[in-house]
């Protein structure tokens, strides 16, 4: 089986990239903070500065874990669904399901683990830029050298192959039982996260308002909300499609098909919740925060430093890397209904029809994010502002919500739009007899 995978990265590489994009940007983001790490540990560095380095390490390493496991789940499920002939095939051919799980999990792992090598070098500038920013900002000392060692190799290869033959395990289980077990597993998985999201989040007013871990119950309670909301995906998707009231020819189609691919679309609706929220909540809570201290004339410490460069890098490489998952997970998905769009245009659709339809799809889905990433976000913002400042809401206004929405908006939308272009300029006869699954 493990020839058999090697061999079939050989002839088809190309369906391994969106899952080599995945592990290679994960795997960079993992090395580049880890490597935090290495240098707080280098001999001669002040406590001051390896506390820092400690602390930053800490808090995006567990973000960036989080985001590896999902976007390397999102991009092997799309890509194993769109073997499922393949896959059938072997199996007809003798093939059991023990050693076709075994193909494809040898498959993502070698992927994977090319992906984080080629990563080691981009990771290592990053990890003496990031460093460079903290020596710029005084919270490092400037005669702390970078270094990139055991930490940061072992943790970015070591957690991108676990979360590569993980989600290629899961993806690939078709019996009835396994993906009954599976589901249950999952929705146990939501339930103890929104538990634990909605504990954490009550336990913001045991705080007082000048407490320095004050921000970071509500921000992880907000996060474990979306986490929850994520894992509930289909669910939840399946939940909104039954109420809404579309009418017309591409409405009705859009609900139609975003109901038939619910599941298949959940790994892209989990990327647009987490966003949504991680990003609402960190951007709204810092700025609450900023604004409390500048009101009471307070000097900035330098936690409060370190606290806010972690919250804005935090959101910038989850804008970054969400936005590139997304990408990559809504090409690979489109690209794959060049068959459906063949069938509907030899139906009667037109060209633009065809883009309509898709255009609602990516709205709906779209709203669906933002919807629950923004109640997810709201569960932690709304405690905070309230212990923080008296208020119920911040003053910051929607300009954040707004950007956030836009982000999101034209990454779902416009890459559904723009591939469905592209995949409409084959003729629907060509289209139609290519190899693919039915509409």
């Amino acid at each position: 089986m493990f020839m058999l995978a090697m061999r079939s990265i050989r002839q088809r590489p190309g369906r391994f990239l969106a899952t080599l994009l995945a592990a290679f940007l994960g795997a960079g983001i993992i090395m580049t903070f880890n490597s935090l790490y290495d240098t707080a540990g280098r001999p001669g560095v002040d406590p001051v500065s390896s506390d820092t380095l400690t602390t930053s390490a800490s808090v995006v390493g567990g973000y960036g874990t989080l985001l590896v496991f999902f976007a390397v789940a999102s991009t092997l499920t799309v890509n194993i669904r769109q073997r499922t002939g393949e896959l059938e095939l072997l199996r007809c051919s003798g093939a059991t399901p023990g050693q076709i799980r075994r193909m494809v999990v040898g498959e993502s792992v070698a992927v994977a683990l090319i992906g984080a090598m080629v990563a080691i070098g981009p990771a290592t500038l990053g990890g003496r830029a990031l460093l460079d920013v903290f020596e710029d900002s005084g919270q490092v000392a400037e005669s702390v050298e970078p270094s990139f060692g055991p930490v940061a190799l072992t943790s970015g290869v070591g957690i991108t192959l676990v979360a590569a033959a993980g989600a290629a395990f899961l993806a690939v289980r078709r019996a009835t039982g396994a993906r009954r077990q599976q589901g249950r597993a999952r929705t146990l998985l939501a339930y103890a996260a929104l538990g634990t999201g909605a504990v954490s989040v009550i336990s913001t007013f045991a705080f007082s308002a000048t407490d320095e871990a004050l921000m970071a119950t509500p921000a992880y309670g907000a996060i474990l909300l979306s986490v929850g909301c994520a894992l509930l995906a289909p669910r939840l998707l399946k939940g909104v499609l039954d109420r809404l009231p579309l009418t017309g020819a591409s409405g009705w189609l859009a609900v139609r098909n975003l109901r038939r691919r619910a599941d298949h679309l959940s790994g892209i609706l989990m990327s647009l919740i987490l966003f949504t929220a991680v990003s609402v909540a960190t951007l709204y809570m810092q700025g609450v925060e900023s604004d409390a201290a500048q009101a009471s004339g307070a000097v900035k410490t330098l936690d409060a430093k370190n606290l806010q460069t972690l919250n804005l890098t935090v959101v910038g490489i989850i804008v970054v890397f969400v936005c590139v998952m997304l990408v990559n997970s809504l090409y690979a998905a489109t690209t794959y209904r060049r068959r459906e769009f063949g069938q509907q245009r030899l139906a009667g659709a037109s060209p633009g029809q065809v883009l309509g339809t898709v255009g609602v799809e990516g709205l709906i889905l779209t709203g669906v994010g933002l919807f629950f990433g923004t109640v997810a976000a709201l569960a932690g913002i709304i405690p905070f502002t309230v212990v923080r400042t008296d208020s119920v809401l911040p003053h910051q206004g929607l300009g954040i919500w707004l950007a956030v929405a836009a982000i999101a908006a034209a990454a779902t939308i416009g890459t559904s739009l723009a591939t469905a272009r592209r995949v409409l300029r084959t003729p629907a006869v060509e289209a139609v007899a290519a190899v693919g699954p039915a509409a």
